[in-house]
């Protein structure tokens, strides 16, 4: 396709459609049609000059260290366009410096073929330490870690990583024995951290978290487990979020077999587990990360401002520069096919769709502001880029936006002119209750204002709900249970202690909230660990300003466990939620009808799908309704399926659930049935039609 092509023939086939569901956009279509010609212009140079995107994206099978399988010849290949200079070196060589110089041809590609030992075997043995020692323009040698390094360990007494030549024997090879799921449409996500996943003060490991957390997270009824801090990160304190080597999974955790291992086990337990990739950044570190990787401030990155990400404190890729692109979209493949995960939360989508990372920008939700000079075309395109490898070689596979600005198109289909994400993270969501939390009395909640905050998404683009993540967690913030409980989650958290005031507020709205942002937030859910039963820990990563402790960086998972203490009933709460959404599915209905936000009342109660559900939401702090009327879509008999003031979930027991409630043919809040109902304060009921599922 020529460049000088008009935009009009090359525009997304499916632009009408969007432009039905999103009449705002229609101003701007020449800017996605811009977008989406560039899009099309790189596949098809891709398809020209690389054979394809299949071929483009296999790179990781012969870029980087490996072993010819039938002659056991070592082979590398290494893209370092400022080098003088290239070699390799390390246990293998007793580390001589230029006993094994690479070749270069005209596109900055050095290689070289180490023959085998005289007794056949390959020259560099699984496990052995090893780094390439870059020559820059200068003269200066530098060591350097291969960039698609499938393992590296931190040498001991350092801060430092290293190289491992990984060719573990076929032995040791893990065989996937389970079918990957489908893909689902209502997913219940348990974000996860493998490291801290132990109640011990120290780094979990992958066989703790497959033989340990996995099964708790089925029996919690979550349907996908979202892993964090996966690949390589020299810091551990970062969160993963700093990625040092991005085919390497962390060798904290332990060997990339027993990583697959846990994945094989998750499919067999039929979850989805997605992986928390990195592509928006990537650390400074130059001695084991990509910075300066070739002697230059280029490489990998924009060589200029542009590369810097002022407030991460990091370097920022140049997505356009085809080696680099070739590398981002390998690792993409490499996780998918490797290791067979079922797809990723993209980490700071926002970051890379503006010139100024998001950096006080105070997105007011203008158009203007998604479709003018802010918005980094290039960043967009590889992120269509991204998710076209997913969806062609990969069609059962997920992704999910981390996404602030609420970039219009973001989760439309590439075909509309979309990035094609599947769903984007409903970030607004935890500030509204935090800022709730911390600035309000319970009387003076606006549950008109919370109710609006939910659902004020666009409804053709699917989102990921939350009242809390990991963000919350960490130390400096505090989670919705710290809010609410305060010091006594750390004094009146036994059954048998006081049941005080700040304790059953905590309890009750503990609940509340959680089941409000699961049933009006959006499309999917999302809890992270620890929180379903009120964590009573914030999370920090050992480092120099704690003593490098590990006293906070674990979850307590035997807290809900205690028949003693409250916890449990928080993490029954939580259960029982996820089984109601199992039974009825709510988050695959997108009709969903408020009919009532009463503020003196303090009452939220609205239905969502077609199968009569019905949520009544009670926030005041001291008045209960008796005999309340509340309206409803459907007529017949209803029953309640959750109740949040059940002693199974420590509430005070004031509701009768065995009562069946009649619809009555009586209008109500522009309902056309109705029925009364007691709502004690605090608590939410959820009603189903009798007959129904479950």
């Amino acid at each position: 396709m020529s460049t000088t092509d008009k935009v009009d023939e090359v525009a997304p086939p499916q632009l009408d459609n969007l432009l039905e569901l999103d009449p705002y956009i229609k101003p701007y279509q020449d800017e996605i049609k811009r977008r989406y010609k560039e899009y099309r212009k790189i596949l098809n140079t891709l398809n020209t000059e690389e054979n394809g995107l299949d071929v483009f994206t296999s790179a990781y099978t012969h870029y980087g260290m490996h072993v010819d399988c039938c002659t056991n010849e070592i082979k590398i290949k290494e893209w370092v366009p400022g080098a003088r200079a290239v070699y390799v070196r390390g246990d293998f060589n007793n580390w001589a410096e230029k006993q094994y110089s690479l070749q270069r041809n005209e596109w900055g590609i050095w290689t070289i073929t180490i023959p085998p030992l005289s007794d056949g075997s390959p020259a560099i043995k699984h496990g052995q330490a090893i780094k390439l020692l870059i020559e820059t323009p200068y003269g200066e040698l530098l060591d350097r870690l291969c960039p698609w390094s499938r393992y590296v360990q931190r040498a001991e007494n350092s801060n430092v990583y290293h190289g491992v030549f990984y060719n573990p024997p076929d032995n040791q090879i893990y065989k996937f024995k389970n079918p990957q799921p489908k893909k689902k449409d209502r997913l219940k996500i348990y974000e996860a951290h493998v490291g801290i996943s132990s109640w011990k003060g120290e780094v979990a490991t992958y066989e703790n978290f497959r033989l340990n957390v996995l099964p708790r997270i089925v029996k919690q009824g979550y349907n996908t487990v979202q892993l964090m801090a996966i690949m390589e990160h020299a810091y551990y304190a970062s969160f993963g979020y700093q990625v040092t080597s991005f085919f390497a999974a962390s060798s904290r955790y332990g060997t990339p077999e027993e990583l697959k291992a846990l994945i094989d086990d998750a499919h067999g337990y039929g979850l989805t587990v997605l992986l928390d990739i990195v592509h928006s950044h990537a650390c400074k570190n130059t001695f084991d990360g990509l910075n300066m990787f070739d002697g230059t401030r280029g490489c990998f990155f924009h060589d200029n401002a542009r590369g810097y990400h002022d407030l991460w404190d990091s370097r920022c890729f140049n997505y356009m520069e085809r080696e680099v692109m070739r590398f981002l979209l390998s690792n993409i493949r490499y996780w998918l096919e490797e290791f067979k995960f079922d797809g990723f939360r993209y980490d700071g989508v926002s970051s890379m769709l503006y010139h100024s990372h998001g950096i006080a920008h105070g997105f007011s939700g203008s158009y203007n502001e998604y479709f003018g000079l802010a918005t980094d075309t290039d960043s967009f395109n590889y992120l269509q880029l991204a998710n076209t490898v997913s969806q062609t070689l990969f069609p059962e596979s997920i992704t999910i936006a981390e996404e602030v600005s609420g970039m219009p198109t973001l989760c439309r289909p590439i075909a509309e002119g979309g990035a094609g994400f599947d769903y984007r993270l409903a970030m607004a969501i935890p500030d509204v209750w935090i800022k709730l939390l911390r600035e309000k009395k319970d009387e003076d909640w606006n549950v008109g204002d919370l109710s609006w905050t939910l659902i004020n998404r666009r409804w053709s683009e699917k989102n990921i709900a939350y009242s809390e993540s990991h963000d919350q967690a960490l130390v400096g913030d505090k989670t919705i249970a710290h809010w609410l409980f305060d010091s006594q989650i750390y004094s009146h958290m036994e059954v048998f202690s006081d049941r005080t005031p700040t304790v059953e507020r905590g309890l009750a709205l503990h609940k509340m909230i959680r089941l409000l942002t699961y049933a009006l937030g959006g499309e999917g859910w999302l809890n992270f660990e620890g929180n379903e039963f009120g964590h009573p820990e914030w999370l920090d990563f050992p480092r120099q300003g704690n003593n490098n402790s590990f006293h906070y960086a674990r979850r307590l998972f035997y807290l809900p466990e205690d028949e003693k203490l409250r916890y449990k009933y928080l993490n029954a709460w939580d259960q029982a939620m996820n089984n109601c959404e199992e039974a009825y599915k709510w988050l695959s209905d997108k009709n969903t009808f408020i009919s009532r936000r009463h503020e003196d009342d303090k009452l939220v109660v609205f239905e969502r799908g077609n199968q009569g559900l019905l949520f009544v939401f009670n926030f005041h702090p001291t008045k209960s309704f008796a005999d309340y009327r509340v309206g409803c879509g459907k007529p017949g008999k209803y029953k309640i399926v959750l109740n949040s003031d059940s002693s199974a979930f420590d509430g005070l027991g004031r509701v009768d659930e065995g009562q069946v409630f009649a619809a009555e043919d009586y209008k109500w809040d522009e309902r056309p049935y109705s029925f009364k109902v007691y709502t004690p304060c605090r608590t939410v009921l959820v009603f189903a039609l009798t007959g129904t599922t479950a």
